[in-house]
């Protein structure tokens, strides 16, 4: 009985329509999730600015509804597709970044031109651009395989490509945005057997030139200073972050209450996006931290286990950009509300109000999806 059992789940996952309900399902509650503390958020500052508590939310569902269109195309394109679009998905990202500085297309708000807007939606290219990068790092390493420790094959061209997109998310700025490629890009080079020696040397010189570029402007340098101890400056460059830990200290283990929270009441700025965990943390408790910590956690794993599953080179490469991608964004969006990190401007995946983050995380989650399903039949081959 039980050999058949596994034989039924077994025919049941090599069908076209299976999902991977270890992947989906922790998704879905973070986007279900998210929706219900979009709301919470935004409704008092929606009603002020639009008339209407529901603005963010019907936005936010929106979003939701076509990153669920966007996540079944991508669970059913097959992942190998992405070689042959490689480029053409590199440059188009490149295109997005530049046309942000085009008048009457790119669109700044609060001192950084991040955003464009098209046909009536505002889009966030450096989102795109990193999905972009994803692929472009798994095509590139795996079609230079052979010669990957060579430092002109296997590391220069990849630094290269970084380069062009650190400049252009230095104009923006986006720091934060620019970290995470970093550190991606770091982390894919390692993975597929780029040598340490040039890995860790190339860290040497961004030392200098990060400083350099907090200098260039005051309030990065205070954002800095303000971190180690943000009550000292609570008025100014701190004042996020001693909002946020307040509103963790309030919510204690239980939390006040969905919609019972207080500091997203025009004291902690942006509650709905780069916050949104404050406002949990205030009205869920500690209680709901976890939850969510561990929701991403089933994330990350069910990821790296795919990764390791697939042994197409560029499927596992693809596989550990993506897993690597949510990850590094979850981490760091935490320890900036948690005051770990210091604050940069970074969504929490699936969670966050922001319809190019929720729209790109979902069709990436979709790739992941299609990238364990061929995992999964050709582990199946091998035992038949």
């Amino acid at each position: 009985m039980i050999k058949r059992n596994k034989q039924i789940l077994s025919v049941a996952q090599e069908s076209p329509g299976y999902y991977d309900i270890k992947l989906l399902l922790p998704v879905f509650i973070l986007v279900i999730i998210g929706i219900i503390m979009v709301y919470s958020a935004s409704s008092v500052l929606a009603l002020k600015k639009f008339g209407t508590d529901y603005f963010f939310l019907k936005k936010q569902a929106m979003f939701a509804a076509a990153g669920v269109i966007a996540l079944v195309i991508c669970r059913h394109f097959n992942y190998r597709y992405y070689k042959a679009l490689a480029y053409p998905i590199l440059i188009f990202s490149i295109i997005l970044l530049l046309a942000i500085h085009i008048p009457g297309i790119g669109y700044t708000a609060g001192g950084s031109a991040r955003w464009l807007h098209l046909g009536g939606f505002t889009i966030q290219p450096s989102e795109f651009a990193r999905l972009a990068m994803i692929i472009y790092l798994a095509y590139s390493i795996n079609k230079k395989q052979e010669d990957i420790k060579n430092f002109y094959v296997g590391f220069l061209p990849h630094v290269i490509v970084l380069a062009i997109f650190t400049l252009l998310l230095s104009l923006q700025p986006d720091f934060g945005s620019l970290i995470i490629l970093c550190a991606l890009t770091w982390t894919m080079l390692f993975v597929g057997g780029v040598r340490i020696l040039y890995l860790a040397s190339s860290v040497l010189p961004l030392l200098p030139v990060a400083y350099i570029y907090m200098l260039k402007e005051p309030y990065r340098l205070r954002r800095w200073i303000s971190f180690w101890d943000p009550w000292q400056y609570c008025s100014d460059e701190g004042y996020q972050i001693v909002h946020s830990l307040m509103a963790f200290g309030t919510g204690g283990i239980w939390g006040t209450g969905i919609g019972n929270g207080y500091q997203k009441l025009y004291y902690l700025p942006e509650p709905h996006t780069d916050f949104i965990l404050s406002v949990i943390g205030e009205e869920l408790g500690l209680a709901g931290v976890v939850v969510i910590i561990i929701l991403y956690a089933f994330i990350l794993i069910r990821g790296i286990s795919i990764a390791r599953k697939t042994e197409e080179p560029f499927g596992a490469l693809l596989a550990t950009g993506i897993t690597i991608t949510i990850g590094m964004q979850a981490c760091i969006n935490m320890g900036v509300t948690l005051g770990l990190l210091p604050t940069k401007g970074l969504t929490l995946p699936f969670l966050s109000y922001g319809g190019t983050s929720l729209l790109i995380n979902m069709a990436a989650v979709g790739i992941l999806m299609n990238i364990g399903k061929s995992a999964h039949k050709n582990t199946n081959s091998r035992q038949v």
